[in-house]
């Protein structure tokens, strides 16, 4: 989805809680790491609609992306600031999230993203975030042990693995570190490997052929997952290498079998969040909305290409089989 569809200039006016505002329509700032998927805007918008908010007929929307660089967030942040953005939904990694933070201490900030938002320094509780930060998070970080368990119960032959990781994510380091712990302790060979762009893909997935891994994860990054291209699934199948997945959609995508929360429900819960803030609630006062329900998604199609015959006992735990 461009930038472009994503900023409404719009006429009219709606009543507007804060005494401050209250003449005019509240216009949301949207600050983003990468390009937004068409699934994941979705799913916000459907929260903004359950809260009273559409896009375009009551709700204005200024869209900011930094395209990777995360060093332009600041700025991207500052800018939105000096929009006078009624609030502002940062999303595809902690930093959208701290960059805005930094630029407004008063302005309510609502954040998506896979991390600890207490160890990043967002919120100081998830029960009482205070302060002006509060968000939905899909915990991504802290499910990459499950994740190399369910490789161990498909592909017990697996000795060698890979950790797809983009080493200037701020989400790098504790996914590599919970990684090499739950290989050591399933006596797997992990390897990192990194990827930085989409144009260093074809290099990491060649250096992952060199190294004869039997199966590879994506960690969790705005880069492997949140612009829904889903180039990392093409890749694996071209060089024909498993892959363990964070999500459904990668699944869905191609990936032999994904493990984690329902991640358009996070985007949705966010976008309620804005909406109830909007109509006057505190984000010092809405708890960090956490999954619940954790999804194992198998696709026996990509299974069947790679030649892979999955066990009985893992099919019949599957919340969805993909044929």
């Amino acid at each position: 989805m461009k930038r472009r569809e994503f900023i409404s200039v719009l006429g009219g006016a709606v009543a507007w809680p804060l005494a401050a505002q209250a003449q005019q329509q509240p216009t949301l700032g949207l600050l983003s790491s990468y390009e937004m998927a068409d699934w994941a805007i979705k799913s916000f918008r459907a929260g903004l609609e359950a809260s009273g908010y559409v896009e375009g007929r009551n709700l204005t929307v200024i869209y900011r992306s930094a395209e990777g660089q995360f060093d332009r967030l600041p700025a991207l942040a500052a800018e939105l600031v000096k929009s006078q953005v009624s609030i502002i939904f940062a999303t595809g990694s902690p930093v959208p999230a701290r960059s805005a933070k930094g630029a407004t201490p008063t302005i309510p900030i609502v954040f998506a993203y896979g991390g600890d938002p207490v160890n990043d320094g967002l919120v100081a509780s998830f029960n009482r975030p205070g302060g002006n930060v509060t968000g939905a998070t899909f915990i991504g970080t802290a499910l990459t042990a499950k994740r190399m368990g369910l490789l161990r119960d498909i592909l017990p032959h697996v000795s060698d693995v890979a950790l797809l990781v983009n080493p200037n994510g701020t989400l790098a380091e504790g996914q590599i570190a919970e990684a090499k712990a739950a290989a050591q302790a399933l006596g797997l060979a992990l390897h990192i490997v990194n990827a930085t762009s989409e144009s260093e893909f074809d290099e990491a997935f060649a250096t992952m052929r060199r190294l004869k891994v039997g199966a590879f994860f994506p960690s969790t990054d705005p880069l492997f997952g949140l612009n829904g291209r889903g180039l990392h699934i093409t890749m694996a199948y071209r060089y024909v290498i498993p892959a363990i997945c964070n999500g459904r959609v990668d699944a869905v995508l191609g990936g032999l079998v994904s493990y984690g929360p329902d991640l358009a429900d996070t985007w949705r819960q966010a976008g309620v969040y804005v909406g109830r803030i909007l109509k006057g609630e505190k984000p010092s006062e809405l708890p960090v909305v956490q999954p619940t329900k954790f999804e194992l998604v198998i696709n026996l199609k990509t299974a069947k290409l790679l030649g892979i015959d999955i066990p009985p006992a893992i099919l019949t735990r599957a919340d969805e089989v993909i044929e």
